[in-house]
């Protein structure tokens, strides 16, 4: 365990990968970096890192360096723009990035790390904070074959449980945006059936147990149902970020023109959501478009 950790983006999942890495697995998380200078500094403290206020510098100190950003712009910035990037002096390092973003972007890093010298992974995470922590991410894993094999022991150690997805970059971002565009059409859908409900007068405790035992059942209605009543949007995955998906899902069906009627109908209102400044709530805030006297709805 003797490769120097890099973590780029402490936000709700790079901090906590971060704080499993180092306080569960006894890796050496040595640079930290983030445009909030705060957050990093204060992780480092936590972790007895260092943070850096350059990114070439975050390179120079790591031999795995993991990328948590929060969009396309983002990541391009951190490897293509500028003369202070990630991939200044990366020869021989190994970039592992995690954030749901486009296929292209993945595509393009990958192409330049490669001119660098350096590997490139994709470690697209289908779970949520708690996962992080703990160690139990389920990973879509793609990019450089060697190099997945080499950094298999830690894939391991940030997840419960991984996949490999062949064909080059791109492709676990790909597999990505068809899960949450899935996970945002089922979580629209309950909101609507569960707002629905509630205007006929239903008990939703006992909407619930019905659609469990039902084709109506879901993994949202595990996870969303109880906050949906509740008013309880607590952010674990904001509506922001499943505009953001959904989107990528768009972009690719119009790419290979093919109809997404459903998609296109749920992108639309997350992004009502984030227009009316409901973007950081968590998903199931999209209850808020659909219950009987809640926001936006009659």
């Amino acid at each position: 365990m003797s490769n120097r950790i890099g973590i780029v983006g402490v936000g709700r999942m790079g901090a906590n990968m971060a704080r499993h890495l180092k306080l569960d697995c006894g890796y050496d998380v040595s640079a930290i970096y983030d445009i909030n200078r705060e957050a990093a500094t204060s992780l480092a403290t936590e972790l007895d890192g260092a943070a850096y206020d350059s990114l070439a510098a975050v390179t120079a100190n790591s031999d795995v360096i993991l990328t948590v950003v929060t969009d396309d712009a983002a990541m391009r910035s951190i490897f293509l723009e500028g003369d202070d990037n990630l991939l200044s002096g990366a020869e021989a390092k190994c970039f592992i990035n995690c954030a749901t973003l486009s296929p292209a972007i993945h595509r393009e890093v990958a192409t330049a790390a490669t001119a660098a010298g350096a590997q490139t992974l994709e470690g697209c995470m289908a779970s949520s904070i708690s996962h992080a922590r703990e160690g139990n991410l389920y990973l879509m894993v793609s990019g450089d074959a060697a190099a997945f094999e080499s950094q298999l022991p830690l894939l391991k150690d940030l997840s419960i449980n991984l996949r490999f997805i062949e064909g080059g970059a791109g492709r676990a971002s790909e597999v990505k945006a068809l899960v949450n565009m899935v996970m945002n059409i089922n979580t629209a859908g309950l909101a609507e059936g569960l707002g629905l409900a509630q205007s006929l007068g239903h008990d939703l405790e006992m909407i619930c147990e019905v659609f469990a035992q039902t084709g109506a059942n879901s993994r949202v209605l595990e996870t969303d149902s109880e906050d949906m009543i509740a008013r309880d949007h607590e952010c674990w995955f904001s509506a922001a970020h499943a505009a953001k998906d959904s989107g990528i899902a768009q972009a690719l069906a119009h790419e290979q023109g093919v109809s997404l009627p459903l998609n296109d109908a749920t992108k639309g209102q997350y992004d009502k959501m984030t227009a009316e400044g409901l973007g950081e709530l968590d998903k199931s805030g999209i209850a808020e478009l659909t219950f009987p006297g809640r926001h936006g709805s009659s």
